[in-house]
């Protein structure tokens, strides 16, 4: 018992903590050029210990020394990212709530979920993109292709017996394959997991042919020769695989589909606050230790103005919900 006393009250003070962030009943507005007086909540729609989860707790401390407040991390996993989003969407506009904002709630959710309580375009200023990654088309080293146009030449002379695994419906694995067969005419058959781990065990076995899986899950099996590589998904080479062509490089232009987070505030935020808050945080994301810390899960440093993020989020909501209408895909 004496043991748990210690964990209850780091959490009693954290709950304590995050309840203070709120302004009180009557709270008067202060003025934007004095931001931050008190500390800020930086909401995230992952769980503790996730690959997210430790780039921001490893950015709040920096973060918070460049602000001079401290910065809590607030984990609200749960619904694709939705209760997090949503959790923001309806705060104070008053840069003391903070979205580590991904591109599957941001840019996909609104075409897969029906009546979400939020509205991206509506409820939502975006501050700085922070980070993105890539994801990689491997095969199982026992199919004979060794290039795209193998792989989609073999698909045609094989209608329906080729299939991709992915982490479930409407998961940006499953986005990518669609996307690839609408760009390429692949003929090849989605089989959905329950999660990226067992997606990549389903492509290991030979229960699935091929996948779009995120450089940090399948590198370490092109390395040691259990899946082989054909490409990467964005637009320019992955700095983690960067002897692979992008799929844009080998014909099918403008091809993008990556992982990228950001943050974004609630609509109505004061510009001098999300202008300051923007600096900040690309200051701290070329941090040597930081950018090392996103290398690690397969991260490249990616930073935006709050307008070419706003661009980036409605480019990318139009291209997903193009494809999740005309493939008629559906959410679980």
């Amino acid at each position: 018992m004496r043991s748990l006393i210690p964990a209850a009250m780091r959490w009693i003070s954290a709950m304590a903590t995050i309840a203070a962030l709120a302004p009180s009943p009557g709270h008067a507005a202060e003025d934007p050029a004095h931001w931050p007086t008190r500390p800020i909540r930086l909401v995230l729609p992952f769980p503790p210990g996730g690959g997210t989860d430790t780039l921001a707790r490893i950015m709040a401390p920096k973060l918070g020394a460049l602000l001079g407040q401290s910065i809590v991390v607030d984990n609200r996993a749960g619904a694709a990212g939705n209760i997090a989003t949503d959790i923001v969407a309806k705060a104070e506009p008053d840069g003391y709530t903070v979205l580590m904002g991904f591109n599957t709630a941001l840019t996909m959710n609104p075409s897969l979920y029906r009546n979400l309580p939020f509205d991206v375009q509506r409820d939502f200023k975006p501050v700085t993109l922070l980070a993105s990654a890539q994801y990689v088309l491997v095969v199982n080293p026992d199919l004979p292709v060794r290039s795209v146009q193998d792989l989609v030449n073999l698909s045609k002379s094989k209608p329906g017996q080729l299939n991709y695994s992915s982490s479930g419906p409407g998961s940006p694995l499953h986005l990518a394959g669609e996307l690839f067969k609408a760009r390429t005419g692949a003929d090849i058959t989605h089989i959905p997991y329950k999660g990226g781990g067992p997606a990549t065990i389903g492509l290991l076995s030979g229960q699935a042919q091929l996948m779009f899986g995120s450089v940090s899950a399948v590198m370490p099996h092109v390395k040691e020769g259990k899946l082989r590589a054909l490409a990467v998904t964005g637009l320019k080479r992955s700095d983690v695989a960067p002897d692979l062509p992008t799929l844009d490089q080998l014909g099918l232009k403008d091809f993008n589909v990556t992982s990228w987070y950001g943050f974004l505030v609630p609509k109505g935020t004061p510009n001098p606050i999300i202008d300051k808050l923007a600096a900040a945080s690309q200051k701290v994301v070329q941090m040597p230790e930081v950018r090392e810390a996103m290398a690690k899960q397969g991260l490249e440093l990616s930073i935006d103005t709050p307008a070419e993020f706003a661009d980036l989020i409605k480019t990318e909501s139009a291209t997903w919900s193009d494809l999740i209408h005309k493939m008629n895909i559906h959410a679980e």
